[in-house]
C-alpha cells in the first residue's frame, strides 16, 4: 500500500511571510490603496492569489482582484530578483524530518497556493525538490479548500484516500484534506492557529517539525 504525506509549502515546509507580506504591499501600492495589516495579510496565506485578493478586499470587483493578483506575481518576481527578499527558510528539522520520512516509506507530495515557478525556485533553493513525487500548485488547480490538489496528488502517486495525509498550517488546507477524504495533520509553527486547525477539520497538531512522524498515523 502506498502511503502518501502532502505538504504545503508556505508556512508549514518554509517560512515565507515576511516575502509575501512585502509583495503583496506592493500590489496594494500599485493599486494606490492602502495595504492591511500583516496580520491579516498572513491570514491569507494559502489561497490562490485571485481568492486572496477576493478576501482582502471583498467591495472590490473581479477585474481589480485579477489586476492584483497579476501585479503581486510581477512584484514577487521583481523583489526577488533585486535582492530585496530575505531567504525563505525551512523550518528547523524539516530536511531531517523528510529524509526520515522517506526511509521509512512514504512517498511525498506538495499541494500549494505558490506558482509552479516560485515553488520549483524553494524546493531547487533548499535542495529537496527530489523528495517529492508530485507537485501541485495554483497555476493549474481551483484555490483551496478545493480538493483538487490533493485528488492529483493521489492520481499521481497511485494513493488512496485513506493512505493519504494532508499537512498544513492553515484552515484551508485542513478542509481540502476533509473534502478529499484524507487525513488531516495540522502543523502550529505556521500562519492559522492550532484551534482554528481543529475547528477546520484537523484529526491532530503537531507542535514542532520533529513531531510529525508520530501524528501522521491514523489513531
Amino acid at each position: 500500500m502506498i502511503r502518501l504525506a502532502i505538504f504545503d509549502c508556505d508556512g508549514t515546509l518554509v517560512d515565507s511571510q515576511a516575502n509575501i507580506c512585502l509583495a503583496m504591499e506592493e500590489a496594494f501600492a500599485l493599486a494606490r490603496l492602502e495595504p492591511p495589516p500583516r496580520a491579516t495579510i498572513r491570514r491569507v496565506v494559502g489561497l490562490s492569489l485571485v481568492e486572496a485578493m477576493r478576501m482582502l478586499l471583498p467591495e472590490a470587483d473581479e477585474p481589480l482582484h485579477q489586476s492584483m493578483a497579476a501585479d503581486y506575481k510581477a512584484a514577487f518576481f521583481r523583489l526577488r530578483g533585486s535582492g530585496a527578499m530575505a531567504d525563505e527558510p525551512l523550518f528547523d528539522g524539516m530536511a531531517e524530518t523528510l529524509e526520515l520520512l522517506a526511509d521509512t516509506g512514504w512517498t511525498l507530495g506538495v499541494a500549494t497556493g505558490k506558482s509552479d515557478r516560485g515553488l520549483h525556485h524553494v524546493l531547487t533553493h533548499h535542495d529537496i525538490l527530489h523528495r517529492f513525487v508530485t507537485l501541485q500548485t495554483a497555476d493549474r488547480h481551483p484555490s483551496k479548500p478545493h480538493p483538487s490538489m490533493i485528488e492529483q496528488c493521489m492520481a499521481d502517486a497511485g494513493a488512496e484516500p485513506g493512505a493519504t495525509v494532508m499537512i498544513g498550517d492553515t484552515s484551508f488546507d485542513m478542509a481540502m484534506a476533509r473534502a478529499a477524504g484524507t487525513r488531516a495533520v495540522g502543523v502550529a509553527w505556521g500562519y492559522h492557529p492550532p484551534e482554528e486547525l481543529i475547528a477546520a477539520g484537523a484529526h491532530s497538531i503537531a507542535e514542532q517539525v520533529p513531531d510529525l512522524p508520530r501524528h501522521m498515523e491514523p489513531s
